[in-house]
């Protein structure tokens, strides 16, 4: 099996601080756009039973580029300045890119962001010029949480191929068919 890069991110752990945003930034020298964004989740739990006051939760959700094995942001760019590496890691080459903005369309997760100030899409790049030196992305290291964790998720001797199914992870949209690198372990209910 090749290797494929991605990430896990541990919802019960991440605290919204926002300092993935800010590596990213960082990291890219970047003042006005990022390739993280975090929502914050929340509403009546699901577990509350019908006709009772609800127990309400809230959570925060960071969300990347996905680095799907089936994007559908490379068949939507014209100028087929995005692609995918053999590793996963889906990228925009910035020469290629023409700033039309269809793979901002084209992309289900709303991960891909348009700079104005260059004119061109950008995205996260699981800050591959790290991994190609031996190193993980940037918000993974900052992320005083421990909430995100990086790895080849296609070996399963990989801390974060076992960590996934411990916690029972999963993907956004799953539905749409895209295959997303990134997996999310799901917030626990807490012990009142």
């Amino acid at each position: 099996m090749s290797k494929r890069y991605g990430l896990v991110i541990d919802l019960d752990r991440c605290t919204g601080c926002l300092t993935c945003v800010v590596a990213c930034k960082m990291e890219h020298g970047w003042e006005h756009v990022s390739g993280i964004r975090v929502e914050t989740v929340g509403g009546p739990r699901r577990d509350t039973p019908a006709g009772v006051h609800p127990n309400l939760s809230m959570h925060y959700l960071p969300i990347s580029c996905m680095h799907c094995s089936q994007p559908p942001c490379i068949p939507a760019c014209p100028t087929e300045a995005i692609g995918r590496r053999e590793d996963g890691i889906v990228l925009i080459d910035a020469n290629r890119c023409d700033g039309c903005q269809m793979c901002l369309d084209a992309c289900p997760y709303d991960a891909i962001v348009y700079d104005a100030q260059n004119e061109k899409a950008w995205k996260c790049t699981l800050c591959a010029h790290r991994v190609d030196e031996g190193l993980v992305p940037f918000c993974g290291v900052c992320c005083e949480m421990d909430a995100m964790f990086f790895g080849d998720i296609n070996d399963p001797a990989a801390k974060v191929s076992q960590y996934a199914p411990k916690r029972q992870a999963y993907v956004l949209k799953p539905e749409l068919g895209t295959d997303p690198a990134v997996r999310y372990c799901p917030t626990q209910p807490r012990q009142e």
